[in-house]
C-alpha cells in the first residue's frame, strides 16, 4: 500500500478517523489479551516496525542471520510472505517459488538462510524447529502475540519516523506508540534523525550499498523501485554517484505484470538510460530481465556493531 499524505500530519482527516484508530489499537490490546503465546524450545529473535510501511526490517533480518551464521548456528527465518497467497507452513524453494506464491521479501531472505512462509507464524517456527533451526528470526510480526520472543527489535526510519502519531487509519501506527516501545528489547534508528524516547539499548543503523560488480558513478539511469519509501532508494543511487534522470515510485511489494516490466525498460532505452531498481524488486522480475534491469543491493552499516553483538549474547545464553 501506498502511505497517505496525510499520516505525515494532524489534520482534519487525521483527526476525523482517529476513533477507528483507537478500536484499531483496542482490537491489539483485545488479541493479545487472549492469546495464548507459543513458546519455542529455541531462541527466537524478532525484527519489527510499529508503523506501517517499510522501515529497513529485512536487511536487518539479513544482517542479524549472517552474524549467527558467523557463529556456526543453524538459523531459520520465518515470515508471513506478504503479496503472495501460500499459507504454509512452506519452506521457501528458490529454484521453484515466485514471488506471487510466496512474496518478494522470502525469496530475498532465502539467499541466505532456510525460511518459512507462515500465515500462523506459530506454526512456521515449530516447521523449523523439526527441519532443525536453533535459532528463528521472525521477520515483522512484532505486533503478532501467537509466539513468544527472545529479543524484539524495532525498526525506526529516522526520517519519517511515526508520521503524525495516530493509529491506523488515522496515522500509520500499528498500535499506540507507547505500547509497543514498551514491549521492545531494543530500537533500531535507521538513517540520520532523532531516536524516540526509550528506555533501553538504541542501535543506529544507515543503509549501505554492496559490492554488485557494477559501477553506477556517472551512469544515467532510470531508476524505479516498490518499497515503503522509493525515495530512500532514489537517494541510495545518488549516493553511488549515478545521475537519475528518470524515476517512478510504486507502492510496497508492488506486483509487476510482464507489460509493465516491458513498458519500464522501454521507457529507459527511449532515453538511453540504464533502468535500475532494487533486489527486492528484481525478484519479482522474469529471468529474462537479468543483465538489463540493474539490482543495486544494499546492507546494514551499524554505528556499533557490537552492541548488537552483546544483544546476540545475551539472548543466545
Amino acid at each position: 500500500m501506498k502511505a497517505p499524505d496525510f499520516w505525515q500530519r494532524d489534520g482534519a482527516l487525521a483527526l476525523a478517523l482517529s476513533p477507528f484508530g483507537v478500536l484499531y489499537g483496542l482490537g491489539g490490546r483485545v488479541r493479545a489479551a487472549l492469546a495464548r503465546p507459543y513458546r519455542a524450545p529455541v531462541s527466537v529473535i524478532c525484527v519489527g516496525n510499529l508503523t506501517l510501511g517499510g522501515a529497513g526490517k529485512t536487511p536487518v533480518v539479513i544482517d542479524l542471520i549472517q552474524r549467527l551464521i558467523a557463529r556456526r548456528v543453524a538459523v531459520h527465518a520465518v515470515t508471513r510472505g506478504y503479496g503472495g497467497v501460500e499459507k504454509g507452513p512452506h519452506r521457501i524453494d528458490v529454484k521453484e517459488d515466485r514471488a506471487r506464491r510466496v512474496g518478494d521479501e522470502p525469496l530475498l531472505l532465502a539467499a541466505h538462510a532456510p525460511v518459512w512462509v507462515a500465515r500462523n507464524r506459530a506454526a512456521g517456527i515449530r516447521a523449523a524447529i523439526a527441519a532443525g533451526a536453533e535459532v528463528i528470526v521472525t521477520d515483522d510480526g512484532f505486533q503478532n502475540p501467537g509466539y513468544a520472543k527472545d529479543l524484539s527489535l524495532v525498526v525506526v526510519d529516522a526520517e519519517v519516523r511515526f508520521g503524525n502519531g495516530r493509529v491506523f487509519p488515522a496515522g500509520p501506527l500499528r498500535e499506540p506508540l507507547e505500547r509497543g516501545l514498551a514491549r521492545a528489547d531494543a530500537v533500531v534508528v535507521m538513517g540520520q534523525g532523532a531516536a524516540p524516547a526509550f528506555d533501553g539499548p538504541v542501535l543506529r543503523a544507515v543503509l549501505e550499498p554492496r559490492e554488485s560488480g557494477m559501477s553506477l558513478k556517472d551512469a544515467r539511469v532510470f531508476a524505479f523501485a516498490g518499497i515503503g519509501r522509493p525515495e530512500k532508494f532514489f537517494d541510495t543511487v545518488r549516493a553511488l554517484g549515478a545521475d537519475i534522470v528518470d524515476c517512478e515510485g510504486f507502492p510496497d511489494h508492488h506486483r509487476y505484470t510482464g507489460s509493465m516490466v516491458n513498458r519500464l525498460v522501454a521507457r529507459a532505452d527511449q532515453q538511453g538510460l540504464t533502468p535500475v531498481t532494487t533486489e527486492k524488486d528484481m525478484i519479482k522480475m522474469p529471468p529474462s530481465m537479468r543483465g538489463v534491469i540493474w539490482p543495486v543491493p544494499v546492507g546494514v552499516a551499524w554505528d556499533d556493531a557490537a552492541r548488537v553483538e552483546a544483544l546476540l549474547d545475551r539472548v543466545l545464553a
